[in-house]
């Protein structure tokens, strides 16, 4: 397992070569993306290839990387998507909690920061928290979803890990990129499916968050950070971008959650994260219809939007 370094002159780049990044998941969307935008800020860093379960594996990962910071973006999310989840709950057991929960002791041990991609999707609009209302989820509130055992295995992991003064936790939902390729992108999710509920929610822009990520290691900031850019969008807005920014021919059905339900197997995840604490500790973070625009929609612009 060799190191991927690329050294600068500049001070940023003397920074960086302090740092020394471990990452898991080389072959996941995110973990692909936080090594491409650790290599574009010179920051050295490897892939680690121990099965996360793997006690004797992470140990002998981190002997030979000597790193500064571990970034657990490996585990079970089910192909094509959650639902496989629930037919698989051994499977899913395995990476998601046994092995995030070793990589997080073996991280203890070796006196090191995990910094852990996990989920925002353990939440669902409520009396406390109604759609529409801009009131949000907090970091220290009690997870309500359990509508997916997928989402089931990641409100457990979340509240074990509080007990490691290591972990940084970080609630990522519906993570969107600006590579619109991609099937794992949200955005090109709901551009394939037949019919798309309506639903605004917390979303991830990553192009913006992953190197938030970056900068919440070097801070050393552990504890649980909803993961999201403020505010809202629905599955509508971002059809409408879509349509304006890349394809004016693009058209859309819409049905509702009770139609959807009978085409999944497991419910899904509609919620409001409060992001002031990240914001507070990020000013510049944009809100998600903004960081969409400037992120996602204008490099991949095709149409006139004027």
């Amino acid at each position: 397992m060799g190191l991927m370094t690329e050294n600068g002159s500049t001070a940023a780049g003397q920074e960086a070569c302090s740092l020394k990044f471990l990452i898991y998941g080389r072959t996941g969307w995110i973990g692909g993306l936080l090594g491409r935008f650790c290599a574009e800020r010179g920051i050295p860093f490897a892939y680690g290839g121990g099965r996360l379960e793997n006690r004797a594996q992470l140990e002998a990962d981190i002997a030979a990387a000597a790193p500064t910071h571990v970034f657990n973006a490996a585990g079970v999310t089910g192909r094509p998507n959650v639902d496989w989840c629930e037919t698989h709950r051994v499977e899913t057991i395995r990476p998601n909690v046994v092995g995030t929960l070793t990589l997080a002791d073996v991280c203890r041990e070796s006196g090191l920061i995990l910094v852990n991609y996990a989920t925002g999707c353990i939440f669902e609009y409520d009396g406390g928290h109604p759609l529409g209302s801009g009131i949000g989820f907090k970091e220290e509130d009690t997870p309500n979803f359990v509508g997916s055992f997928y989402s089931k295995t990641k409100a457990m992991v979340e509240e074990l890990l509080t007990n490691y003064e290591n972990v940084c936790t970080l609630r990522v939902r519906m993570p969107i990129s600006s590579d619109l390729t991609n099937p794992r992108n949200f955005i090109t999710k709901i551009t394939r499916y037949e019919k798309v509920v309506n639903i605004p929610n917390s979303m991830t822009i990553l192009d913006e968050l992953l190197p938030i990520s970056i900068e919440m290691a070097k801070r050393n900031l552990t504890g649980i950070w909803n993961f999201t850019n403020p505010g809202v969008v629905s599955h509508n807005e971002i059809l409408e971008m879509y349509r304006d920014y890349i394809d004016p021919n693009f058209t859309w059905k819409n049905f509702t959650l009770e139609e959807q339900a009978k085409v999944i197997v497991a419910p899904r995840s509609n919620n409001e994260l409060d992001t002031a604490k990240l914001k507070k500790e990020f000013p510049e973070l944009l809100p998600i219809k903004e960081s969409l625009i400037k992120h996602v929609f204008e490099p991949n612009q095709k149409t006139s939007t004027t």
